[in-house]
């Protein structure tokens, strides 16, 4: 990704050798939208008198070929974004040079008033990232760039998850986490410097309370409990004997366990009846 110093070099030649390019940048750092977003940005959705554009379709190729108008990529991205002087100026000129296009509508569009291939814009933007001498990248990471030098000039990470459309602000400290380490340094250094400044300059001395006596706090004065004298004649706990506790035999319990039952008597076949079980009568063999 570039510096900031690597911006402000390729847009310096850009705006020298190719300045409808340059507007085209320019919109795209200083708002963090999108390639396709910046692609089809129509003129109604511009107002330069309140500083403000509102994001209402992406520029999409379908089969690299046909280009097509759709829906931004999630739901909050559909959405206003405010506008700086620099973005301002951009507009502009775009809008002085495309006053009597035909078809015209599109703030980025070709002499004949259709709208820019988005491969045409990426193999542009290598070849003058070349001839600029700044390190090669992609025009999808002016947007993270647009982040990076709003969160370490210490913008609050909610105001660059809305300028940037996020769906939630999770999203925005996932991709730029490394950045969030160095913005919770300053914000603690902040609070040190804060209190520091104020604590040696323009505050009142502090009224410091006199210890304590070393007879006020002593624990073996305190808490005491208060030990009355047994009257003469009272039976001492320790006197009193108790019967010892009653043992149980369970040895005549356990040999009643173990005793036999008699055998039934036998009928006069020889035969013992049978066992009685459940869901059956009489004698009959249980149902299985």
């Amino acid at each position: 990704m570039w510096t900031p110093q690597e911006a402000v070099r390729f847009l310096r030649y850009c705006h020298a050798v190719d300045p409808p390019f340059a507007d085209l940048i320019e919109l795209i750092i200083g708002t963090g939208m999108r390639k396709g977003e910046a692609l089809a940005l129509h003129w109604n959705d511009v107002h330069l008198d309140h500083g403000v554009l509102f994001v209402r379709y992406s520029l999409a190729a379908v089969d690299n070929n046909h280009l097509v108008l759709t829906t931004p990529k999630t739901r909050t991205s559909k959405n206003w974004v405010a506008i700086s002087p620099r973005v301002a100026t951009a507009l502009r000129n775009r809008a002085a040079a495309t006053a009597n296009v035909p078809g015209g509508g599109l703030v980025f569009q070709r002499p004949d008033g259709r709208p820019l291939h988005p491969e045409y814009v990426l193999n542009h933007f290598h070849d003058l990232s070349r001839d600029a001498g700044v390190s090669r990248t992609t025009v999808h990471d002016l947007r993270h760039l647009a982040a990076t030098i709003s969160i370490s000039a210490g913008v609050p990470l909610t105001v660059v998850s809305k300028t940037l459309r996020h769906s939630t602000l999770s999203t925005t400290a996932n991709i730029y986490s490394h950045l969030t380490t160095q913005a919770a340094r300053d914000a603690v250094n902040t609070i040190d410097k804060t209190l520091t400044t104020i604590d040696g300059v323009g505050t009142p001395p502090t009224r410091i309370p006199r210890p304590r006596p070393p007879g006020d706090h002593n624990p073996q004065l305190h808490n005491q409990l208060t030990l009355t004298k047994r009257p003469e004649g009272a039976t001492s706990y320790r006197n009193i004997t108790h019967p010892p506790p009653e043992r149980c035999d369970h040895s005549a319990t356990i040999r009643r366990r173990n005793v036999k039952k008699a055998a039934p008597a036998r009928s006069g076949n020889g035969l013992r009846p049978a066992v009685k079980q459940v869901g059956t009568t009489g004698f009959e063999p249980a149902t299985p």
